[in-house]
């Protein structure tokens, strides 16, 4: 525990006092908690602490690009995980520091309401005794009933919505009080915002899957190629719902000017939300979501799945139909494998390019315009001994290489190859045939529950509201003394960089005297 440390009132010489009692320990350590200076502190320290979320890939959101930094930075990629910097925000650190602004907010807050309640309910302060010291005044002789001048006055201040307090012979009013009620209502609604956070975090979801244009998506855990989720979520929190992607259209634009620019994306669905209900369409647009039982579905991506045909040595179909293939810039060229897995007597996996509008220049193959307009497939080809299936789940996105060997020319350089729609390659010493029938469309359709947007979008929003009441409203306090010869009036801005005052208080004589005054 801490030491009091006291000082003598005669000589001041410092002594130490008894160690502080739990409760005293308690209360200062309250005390600092929910001091306006640690809340701004853990505010700044929060920002910072979200800082590595953004830079570094998060293992919720794209658990593909977190083992692919582990595979590249194997010694780095401990420390961040050890330190929880691939789940930044639900590691405890982070939890911790959001757990304390809380605390911190609420504390703050509690105890200005009781004050702003008590000034709510009390008067406005006593005249001072010295209105010209105060920053703003002028005073003027006068003649005539003081009564009657003090009710010019009052009629004044409440028309222009000051709260009067009438004392003998003298006004003091005050105006502003909303002003530290935004002030209030910012904070509050900042309390509120992060409770619809954690609302959202803790029983929402986030899933993507790439689905080809002709088939559908249900809303189960095996359909989607990732999602992530709050600690309360389950899986009977996935509403039941079927989304069938019937076409995408896509418009690039062709001028001189910004070449290959989306112009519209629209994804036409029929959506199936009820048992036994007949299907219903719905046009999906960029910043358009289709929204069914409280979940949205965004348009996320889109790309090509190129149409296949793989022969094994012995004749027989091994691989048939789409498959995806990944944007890798904004022009679609794209990378993918094919897996034939079952081709027989040896296996055969195929690796490339898919390029949408194709070349090949000192750059290699690549693709010069994002829409299908000369469609090539750049590949490479491997074989080997059959696998066994072991039931483990792979990527589909990368080709395992492990007992497989590169087919090579006769020269011995590698073989690769380039395919236009329709061509067929014979792969050497017979050991099969691939052909490119064509292509298929795929999208990426994000669905995501968040419970607690609303309510989060909400507090924002009054949040604002409270912000801009605490920035424009003017807090100002306005005296009057009249005697029998003579008028003053005062006026202080309890803010500072506000303008106006001294007009007020000239327009407030006037009212008061019936006629011009003079300033001091």
């Amino acid at each position: 525990m801490g030491r009091r440390i006291r000082s003598d009132p005669v000589t001041g010489d410092k002594t130490r006092a008894s160690a502080l009692t739990p409760l005293e320990f308690a209360r200062f350590l309250w005390t600092q908690l929910t001091s306006m200076r640690t809340a701004l502190s853990l505010l700044f320290l929060g920002a910072l602490a979200a800082i590595p979320g953004s830079l570094i890939p998060q293992r919720p959101v794209s658990p593909a690009q977190v083992d692919k930094f582990l595979t590249d930075n194997p010694r780095l990629g401990g420390v961040y995980e050890a330190l929880g910097l691939f789940n930044v925000y639900t590691s405890p650190w982070f939890s911790a520091i959001y757990l304390l602004l809380l605390i911190s907010l609420v504390g703050c807050i509690i105890p200005r309401c009781f004050v702003y309640a008590r000034a709510l309910r009390a008067e406005p302060v006593a005249v001072p005794s010295r209105l010209d010291r105060m920053p703003v005044s002028a005073s003027a002789p006068r003649s005539g009933s003081a009564a009657s001048a003090l009710d010019r006055g009052e009629a004044w201040l409440k028309q222009h919505r000051y709260r009067v307090r009438r004392e003998r012979g003298a006004l003091s009013a005050e105006r502003g009080y909303l002003r530290e009620f935004g002030n209030l209502v910012f904070h509050i609604s900042l309390v509120f915002l992060l409770i619809g956070i954690t609302w959202t975090v803790t029983f929402g979801y986030r899933g993507t899957s790439n689905v080809l244009v002709g088939q559908g998506f249900s809303n189960t855990l095996t359909q989607y190629d990732e999602i992530s989720s709050g600690p309360a979520f389950t899986d009977a929190d996935l509403a039941p719902f079927s989304v069938v992607v019937e076409d995408f259209e896509a418009q690039f634009e062709q001028g001189e000017v910004n070449t290959g620019q989306p112009r519209e994306f629209a994804l036409l669905t029929r959506v199936v939300d009820e048992p036994g209900a007949q299907p219903r369409e719905y046009v999906i647009r960029l910043n358009e979501p289709l929204e069914v039982r409280n979940t949205q579905i965004h348009l996320l991506g889109h790309g090509y799945a190129p149409q296949m045909t793989v022969r094994d040595g012995d004749g027989n179909i091994a691989w048939q139909g789409p498959s995806m293939f990944m944007p890798q810039d904004g022009n679609l060229t794209s990378t993918g494998v094919i897996n034939a897995v079952d081709a027989r007597p040896e296996r055969l996996g195929f690796e490339g390019f898919f390029l949408p509008t194709g070349t090949v220049d000192e750059m290699g193959p690549r693709s010069l315009f994002p829409d299908a307009l000369k469609p090539q497939v750049f590949l490479t080809a491997y074989h080997g001994p059959p696998k066994h299936e072991t039931g483990v789940p792979t990527n589909v996105h990368t080709l395992d290489k492990n007992g497989l060997e590169q087919f090579s020319r006769p020269d011995g350089s590698p073989l690769a190859f380039k395919m236009d729609v329709g061509e067929t390659v014979e792969l050497p010493d017979g050991r099969g045939t691939i052909t490119f029938d064509g292509y298929q469309r795929w999208v990426r359709l994000q669905v995501s529950h968040q419970p607690g947007m609303g309510f989060t979008l909400a507090s924002v929003i009054v949040a604002v509201l409270g912000l801009c009441l605490s920035l424009f409203v003017r807090p100002r306090r306005l005296w009057v003394r009249v005697d029998d010869d003579r008028l003053d009036v005062a006026g202080l801005d309890r803010a500072d960089a506000r303008t106006g005052l001294a007009d007020e208080v000239e327009q407030l004589a006037e009212s008061v005297l019936g006629e011009e005054t003079r300033h001091d």
